[in-house]
């Protein structure tokens, strides 16, 4: 199976550009800037390709992003703190973001002949996005091979969409993936601040999965009581 991997250069999507390496034809990366607060994270996107030894592409879509108001991804809005599962991470959502970033991957891979289309969404993305569930993975499947049909058949590929980020931990670190060299807050800081929604996603997800995080960040154990209050709310 020969990929192209959509690498925003967080934890995720890091891990799953080197798992297609291992286990299949990696033949690139592609990143999106829509204008997001935390851009520098295409950077990460770039070092991973350089490791791989594969091309990198930076789509500027800044256009359409800004047509897509009112996240604190790309507006003026507070990007909160507390659990990634909270219901205040629904201002972080960008409308329809993933499928207008599938939509233009899909182009690229069949006209480079590839099999597939790799996203790293994963099931601790389906609190918040609905473009991350598996409902969507399917739909989206069956509208491309509508799309393509009689040119190309390109997959889309989620091997994550089922699993918690501590499992994707447990496979990057099976893989020797640098997590020091990747990231994932949402504020674009000079180091990860420790208090947004993926902070705490990201520092949870180490603890469970028993691996060291190499992360520096701003807020060291805020993590511990955001996970505390988040549980408290849901009864246990």
């Amino acid at each position: 199976m020969k990929s192209i991997v959509i690498c925003s250069g967080g934890l995720d999507s890091v891990t799953l550009a080197y798992k297609i390496a291992h286990e299949h034809e990696l033949a690139g990366l592609i990143s999106f800037d829509y204008g997001q607060r935390h851009k520098k994270e295409t950077s990460y996107a770039a070092l991973c390709a350089e490791r791989l030894k594969v091309k990198h592409n930076i789509v500027d879509i800044t256009n359409i992003g800004a047509l897509l108001t009112g996240s604190a991804l790309t507006d003026d809005v507070d990007v909160p703190d507390g659990h990634y599962a909270e219901e205040t991470m629904r201002s972080t959502v960008v409308p329809n973001r993933n499928a207008i970033m599938l939509a233009i991957a899909f182009g690229a891979a069949a006209a480079q002949g590839c099999d597939s289309v790799a996203t790293a969404v994963h099931g601790g993305d389906h609190f918040i996005y609905p473009d991350c569930r598996p409902d969507f993975i399917n739909a989206f499947n069956t509208m491309q091979a509508h799309a393509l049909e009689g040119y190309a058949e390109v997959e889309l590929y989620a091997p994550f969409v089922n699993i918690p980020k501590d499992g994707i931990v447990k496979v990057g670190h099976e893989l020797g993936v640098p997590y020091k060299d990747t990231w994932s807050c949402y504020k674009g800081g000079d180091i990860h601040c420790g208090r947004c929604g993926t902070c705490v996603e990201r520092r949870e997800a180490f603890y469970l999965a028993k691996v060291e995080d190499p992360t520096v960040y701003e807020d060291i154990n805020f993590w511990i009581k955001a996970r505390e209050d988040y549980h408290a709310k849901k009864g246990g």
